[in-house]
């Protein structure tokens, strides 16, 4: 067996065990999927970190972690069913999580002036960057099973159906690539995407949130606008995500999932996508 042939068969394996995983994990409880989000959020931050380092700036790795762990878990108390949101404003350790968040960004201030570098400004905004663009899309992915049913109910499938819908665009885009692709999307930063590409997973996203729609018993129409919105925006988030390793001058983000790379590789169309999706369905559903 080859190596091409390898890596294929590696990335086929952890890709199955990856849909698994998150699937699952979204299945079984708000509590599982809490867990999943929380260390993704973790290994992405990290990622990004070492990127950014790769280019001779020093993010305060440990207090922008901390901001996005601390933001996560606020977030997550909220959209908790055990918990009463009457009664938040009462608890001493939520009460001391939101103090610590909001006093986290004039620490980041604080402690640049006794670290001695180069360059403050570019270290404090590498560090904001990794809540901006890591935390704080997933964190927003826990209101979506909430925004996609009644007020304050839980409807996890309708979050499988956004990463299908965004899996499908990615599918459809290689296969539509490999076999049309003439015209480059963004050949700076990834000569491989084709207009041809972009509009066969358009299609593909389109045929699969009309198919989910339709499973959830939802207006297809509605569904069929989430997927526009995902799509652009997952194709710039994927973009987005290879501007910063050009930058860095590396392949991959990290090797955690063997063949895909690291977390913001395999999950890079959703860090962008999340918002606009989040505020959509404010909006519309």
């Amino acid at each position: 067996m080859n190596d091409k042939m390898k890596n294929l068969v590696v990335r086929s394996i952890s890709g199955v065990g990856l849909i698994v995983v998150v699937f699952g994990a979204i299945l079984w409880s708000q509590w599982s999927l809490g867990a999943l989000l929380l260390a993704m959020l973790v290994g992405g931050v990290l990622e990004l970190y070492n990127l950014v380092e790769k280019q001779q700036l020093k993010p305060q790795r440990v207090l922008g972690l901390l901001l996005g762990v601390v933001f996560f878990v606020l977030n997550f108390v909220l959209v908790s069913d055990d918990i009463q949101l009457s009664e938040l404003p009462l608890v001493p350790h939520y009460r001391a999580a939101l103090a610590f968040f909001l006093l986290c960004i004039p620490l980041m201030f604080i402690c640049e002036l006794y670290r001695k570098q180069l360059n403050p400004a570019a270290n404090i905004a590498t560090t904001l960057l990794a809540f901006f663009y890591v935390a704080l899309p997933l964190t927003l992915l826990l209101y979506i099973p909430i925004l996609g049913g009644d007020v304050w109910g839980w409807r996890p499938w309708v979050l499988i159906a956004y990463i299908v819908i965004v899996w499908s665009n990615d599918v459809f885009a290689y296969l539509f690539g490999i076999a049309f692709g003439r015209h480059r999307l963004f050949e700076r930063l990834s000569p491989k995407k084709s207009w041809e590409g972009f509009f066969g997973g358009l299609v593909g996203a389109v045929v699969a949130a009309v198919v989910v729609a339709h499973l959830l018993g939802d207006a297809p129409l509605k569904w069929v606008g989430l997927a526009v919105v995902a799509v652009v925006t997952a194709v710039l988030g994927d973009l987005v995500e290879s501007m910063f390793k050009r930058a860095a001058e590396v392949k991959d983000s990290g090797a955690l999932i063997p063949g895909h790379g690291g977390v913001l590789d395999r999950f890079d169309a959703l860090l962008l996508s999340a918002p606009f999706v989040f505020v959509y369905m404010i909006c519309i559903f």
